[in-house]
């Protein structure tokens, strides 16, 4: 049986683990020496130049909040007082520390104008005399790569209220943290990201300090963009989350770019195009993204200053694009992921959720995946195929993520995730049906699950079936001849659910709401089950409806589910309608 469905970690992915950690280790050394940081910090800065922005929303009241003496990060606060000193005190766990120390709270402090400038220099000396020659947490590459993007945008705000020598501070700073990000060699995950990070420092720095800088981080774009951003769109990790961050990323450096007079690498416009499409494309009826392989819905606001920047305008919106496909009717927008995840050093972030869907009903989500966000921290467990509105079979995951000291090396990335997804897409008047299938379960049980997804434009239903299909004898010496499996739709936080007295059908209906939805299905087993759901990075509990039921190893199984409205006034029809495809 494969290390994969076993437990245990393959013996090449043990020994480059250890590699990498001794590898690691020598840098830890290098980066924390005098010498190499006296050799980053030439040549010095003359002066600024360009003056980048980011095009992420400030929160003019988290500003607020930090003049008043607060800082709330992902719900958690730390409270040290007017003009308080939040560096020579403990952070309220880790997650907050690194939202600290990545400066994201910067753009909220600068739209107060002169008071936030004033404050936000303060704090970044602070940090400077704690922080500044280097430190294992705060250098981290993760929370490097935003403190150097957040402090080039404000670099100049940052300049006005100080000194000479203050300033000076500041742009060797940064130029010297830009340079150690820059020198990272880690992999290609993020490799873009810093790159672009260094690039905007480059940019916003003057004399040949951001000259030097900004060619060779343009030149690392160059070789870095076309893995990251393939030709399919969105982003090679697959989370819609980071195609949106990316993007915002690279409009900033185009925009710094122009102001230097300087034309955009054929890279950056091509990566730029691609995302902004991608970004279309994963924005739903509720004005946030599609919430898959570790990518948060986001707010409606921080998707639409994407928009705001695209310079297309309306344009059609593609039905497939990075492996997910699109079905809309009047009232109902479905959205699956028919491909596999990201593999390996790219799956860091990404689930094993092989055939999730989500789905939305009058603008509003009602089934959505398990909302996991790497920056959430969240338990890995929401990462495996349970935690999403798909099937699963038995005890086994479709892939998992590392753990224990092979993670901690290599990162979270998965083992023994499916690698092969199929996909058919139809279309005929009145209807759009989706035909998808993978072997995650073949090499256990020797099923191929297959789901098939049909919207009746219509009648304004969806009608859905997932069938277990033998395709090989099952490995392993058990002896069982039938196998237990869930079919799973996790739904909203904002979507309540109550089973109808048939026992069978669920109807939901989501906060606000009159009407609702009926979730009607043929299954031996009906249950309603708690579930948790990550919004804006906090977990949220919500509910999930569970079908079970029973796989004959040598027949399969088979499942039907349909999507209704609930007509007020008419009682529950409990029927789950033949499949009615056009032939």
């Amino acid at each position: 049986m494969p290390a994969s469905m076993t437990g245990r970690t393959p013996a090449s992915l043990a020994l480059l683990a250890v590699a990498v950690a001794l590898r690691r280790r020598a840098g830890l050394e290098w980066a924390a020496s005098p010498l190499y940081h006296a050799w980053l910090s030439r040549p010095r800065p003359e002066g600024l130049a360009a003056t980048p922005r980011t095009l992420r929303p400030a929160d003019p009241e988290n500003g607020r909040r930090i003049l008043a003496g607060a800082f709330v990060i992902d719900g958690e606060t730390l409270t040290m007082g007017p003009r308080g000193d939040p560096w020579d005190r403990p952070s309220p766990s880790p997650r907050f520390a690194a939202g600290l120390h990545g400066f994201g709270w910067l753009p909220d402090l600068v739209a107060h104008g002169d008071p936030g400038a004033w404050e936000a220099l303060r704090l970044t000396l602070a940090w400077r005399r704690l922080f500044g020659h280097w430190n294992g947490f705060a250098w981290d590459p993760a929370i490097l790569e935003r403190r150097v993007f957040n402090l080039a945008c404000a670099v100049r705000a940052l300049a006005q209220p100080a000194s000479d020598a203050e300033a000076n501070q500041v742009a060797g700073d940064l130029a010297r943290q830009a340079r150690f990000l820059l020198n990272v060699r880690d992999g290609p995950v993020r490799a873009s990201e810093r790159a672009v990070a260094a690039a905007v420092a480059g940019a916003a720095l003057g004399g040949r300090a951001g000259e030097r800088l900004l060619e060779r981080a343009l030149d690392r774009l160059r070789l870095t963009l076309p893995a990251t951003v393939p030709p399919d769109g969105g982003h090679a990790s697959r989370s819609p989350q980071a195609a949106l961050d990316l993007l915002f990323d690279l409009t900033s450096l185009d925009e710094a770019l122009v102001q230097r007079g300087m034309a955009a690498p054929d890279e950056l416009l091509r990566a730029t195009d691609r995302l902004a499409s991608a970004v279309r494309f994963f924005t739903l009826a509720d004005g946030r993204l599609a919430a898959f392989q570790g990518g948060e819905a986001l707010s409606v606001g921080y998707v639409a200053a994407a928009g705001a920047q695209d310079e297309v305008g309306e344009r059609a919106v593609p039905a497939a694009r990075g492996g997910y496909q699109r079905l809309a009717a009047r009232s109902l927008q479905v959205v699956a992921d028919a491909a596999p995840p990201a593999a390996g050093v790219w799956s860091q972030a990404a689930c094993a959720q092989p055939l999730a869907i989500e789905v939305l009903a009058g603008g509003r989500r009602l089934i959505v995946g398990a909302g996991w966000s790497p920056r959430a921290h969240a338990p890995d467990a929401l990462r495996l195929v349970d935690a999403a509105s798909t099937a699963s079979v038995g005890d086994a995951p479709c892939g998992e993520p590392l753990h224990g000291f092979v993670a901690r090396a290599l990162g979270p990335r998965l083992k023994g995730a499916v690698d092969a997804v199929e996909a058919r897409r139809h279309e005929a008047p009145g209807a759009l049906w989706l035909e998808m299938s993978h072997d995650g379960w073949v090499r256990r049980f020797g099923l191929r699950h297959e789901r098939r997804l049909y919207l009746d434009l219509e009648a304004d239903e969806l009608r859905g079936e997932d069938r277990l299909t033998p395709m090989a004898t099952p490995r392993g010496r058990d002896g069982r001849r039938f196998v237990p499996f869930t079919v799973r739709f996790h739904l909203h936080p904002q979507v309540s659910a109550l089973v109808a007295r048939d026992g069978t059908s669920v109807l939901l209906k989501a906060e606000g709401q009159e009407t609702g939805w009926w979730l009607r299905n043929d299954a031996l087993q009906v249950a309603l089950e708690p579930s948790v759901h990550y919004l804006d990075g906090h977990p949220r509990r919500s509910q999930q409806v569970v079908l079970r039921g029973q796989a004959r190893l040598d027949a399969g199984a088979k499942v039907r589910w349909k999507l209704s409205a609930a007509t007020p006034g008419r009682a529950d029809d409990s029927r789950v309608d033949a499949d009615r495809r056009p032939a």
